[in-house]
């Protein structure tokens, strides 16, 4: 028996689009492209001449464009009436909200995304993509979402996504602030293929302690009990991270921030708190 395949466009042929068509296509779906600048379509691919012709050839719309600007641009004189659009775009919760509103003002059902994954992750088991928006959406179309990476259905409001998405992203970006850092102090000195797996394998042992920490401090609220390495500890020992680098030539622009924010905490009266009592010195109700 044939399985029916939902007929996909795709509006977007960037290193994450060509990924996302390549692996609906070879998942059997019928994909249409439609990218600004002209190109080739990935092979099996239906490349439409406009954007409005690509919208108009299937229900299910999926936008991967630059930003928010380019979906609105580009879909401002399309008929949207009757599809359902979802926005795999990087934008804000509130460029989402926003999407979502003028979406549905055009008779389009929609659901916002956020790729968790690079184009070289899509179609592995690594690779997951949030969702906000329209449940019945995210429902319907579950199955070909999950020929592209594993589909996670973060609520209906259509920002939720977008929040997700930009927090993850920005723990990657304090990751690998931390990571550049490192190999910069021990670069001349230490191997960085024999420093990788040292630098690899703390950052696993730490991450899941780490981050589940944080995450029950702060739904109790309690950031002092049981507190294996305070502020006020972590400030001090922060000098020998300073004067390391000094010696070593290497600049500090990289965790100076982080290190302000917990010299001002301490400063502050926060001395004892975990590290959990860091997020509140960069909330509004602190400011």
């Amino acid at each position: 028996m044939t399985t029916h395949k939902t007929p996909i466009t795709l509006l977007g042929l960037g290193s994450m689009g060509r990924a996302l068509a390549g692996a609906w296509l070879a998942a059997g779906h019928p994909v249409t492209v439609w990218n600004r600048s002209a190109g080739k379509a990935p092979e099996g691919a239906t490349l439409a001449a406009s954007a409005a012709e690509a919208v108009a050839a299937n229900r299910l719309v999926v936008a991967c464009l630059l930003d928010d600007a380019s979906v609105e641009a580009v879909l401002d004189r399309t008929d949207l009436s009757g599809r359902d659009l979802i926005n795999l775009t990087t934008n804000t919760p509130a460029e989402g909200r926003k999407r979502a509103e003028w979406a549905a003002g055009r008779g389009a059902r929609f659901l916002d995304g956020g790729v968790m994954a690079t184009p070289a992750m899509i179609a592995t088991p690594a690779a997951f993509i949030l969702y906000s928006g329209v449940a019945e959406v995210f429902d319907e179309h579950r199955d070909a979402l999950a020929a592209v990476a594993d589909p996670q259905f973060a609520g209906t409001d259509p920002g939720h996504a977008a929040l997700l998405d930009v927090a993850l992203l920005s723990a990657m970006s304090g990751l690998f602030g931390g990571l550049v850092h490192a190999f910069a102090l021990t670069e001349g000195e230490v191997p960085p293929r024999e420093f990788a797996p040292m630098l690899a394998g703390l950052m696993a042992a730490l991450a899941q302690a780490t981050t589940h920490g944080i995450a029950e401090r702060l739904a109790t609220g309690d950031h002092t009990t049981n507190v294996e390495s305070s502020l006020a500890m972590q400030d001090v020992a922060s000098g020998t991270l300073l004067r390391t680098a000094a010696e070593r030539g290497v600049s500090t622009e990289l965790i100076e921030p982080y290190l302000a924010l917990m010299a001002r905490r301490v400063a502050e009266g926060h001395g004892a708190e975990e590290s959990s009592g860091l997020v509140g010195g960069l909330t509004p109700a602190s400011r």
